[in-house]
């Protein structure tokens, strides 16, 4: 496995790559990697002739008072999961190399941005956006893999390059879901043992609002407020929204007709983790 954390480094390989006709699939990562991230790494790893991974903590993305400085990093360990999957370049880009001094160009999406995630916290997409923009135009890859835990960034990214005719088809995976239901997710760490046995709510919840449509529910806010209940039942949580939205717009919907996406966020502890689920009414 290359390492290299300079964006020219990233760059020359690229090239090289390129000349011989080599198919690039790519991973953008934070770091602190799980199963989650091992299984976008391995599709990649299988769908291409190379397998780039990026490992960077965004600090763009993160608002005044966020996780920014206290997001788990753990690179030895993650260097190694990288080169147990096939890894064949990883590139660590320091804040200094992605943003120099004089920086000043945003990306924004507007529309998919306004809701949900981003309604409450304004600004992460367009951070989202600009370092995925730069990350894309850096690696050039044929294929870039998102996990669909975060859907509402997965569906900002893929306008993103389809908007700006950006050559990266935009994969995205299903979640990766620990044995007792509770999605994968790096801010798991933060959880205290009776935070994480409250945090299983959230994967139940939304099995509950399955239930629900497949007995003839359809009222987006008889689903909402069915899982606020529930999850309002448990210690530690506090909600930041629960909402049925179509699931290519991220609008509200009143009624469930085909299929919608039920998303959520929740604060457990110090902990901010979202999940979602897509609810199919089969009449």
């Amino acid at each position: 496995m290359q390492m290299t954390g300079s964006v020219s480094g990233m760059r020359e390989h690229v090239t090289r790559l390129r000349e011989k006709g080599h198919r690039i699939g790519f991973v953008p990562t934070m770091g602190f990697l799980h199963k989650g991230h091992i299984s976008l790494l391995e599709r990649a790893r299988e769908e291409n002739d190379v397998l780039v991974v990026s490992i960077f903590v965004n600090p763009t993305q993160f608002g005044p008072g966020e996780d920014f400085e206290a997001y788990p990093r753990d690179m030895e360990k993650d260097k190694a999961l990288c080169s147990e999957a096939g890894t064949d370049i990883l590139f660590s880009p320091s804040p200094q190399e992605m943003y120099p001094a004089g920086f000043r160009t945003t990306v924004s999406v507007s529309g998919l941005t306004e809701g949900l995630c981003g309604a409450s916290r304004p600004g992460h997409f367009d951070g989202v956006c600009l370092v995925v923009a730069k990350l894309l135009n850096i690696v050039q890859p044929h294929r870039a893999y998102f996990g669909l835990k975060d859907y509402q960034q997965f569906k900002v990214i893929d306008r993103m390059v389809n908007d700006l005719n950006m050559d990266t088809e935009i994969v995205g995976l299903p979640t990766v879901r620990e044995p007792d239901g509770i999605a994968m997710s790096s801010r798991n760490s933060y959880l205290t043992k009776d935070e994480r046995k409250s945090a299983l709510v959230l994967s139940r919840s939304l099995e509950h609002a399955k239930r629900l449509v497949s007995q003839g529910v359809r009222e987006a806010s008889t689903i909402e407020a069915g899982v606020r209940e529930m999850i309002g039942e448990r210690p530690f949580t506090a909600i930041d929204y629960v909402s049925v939205v179509d699931v290519e717009e991220l609008t509200a919907v009143q009624t469930v007709e085909g299929r919608a996406l039920l998303a959520l966020s929740v604060n457990i502890g110090r902990a901010r983790l979202i999940d979602n689920a897509i609810l199919e009414a089969c009449d």
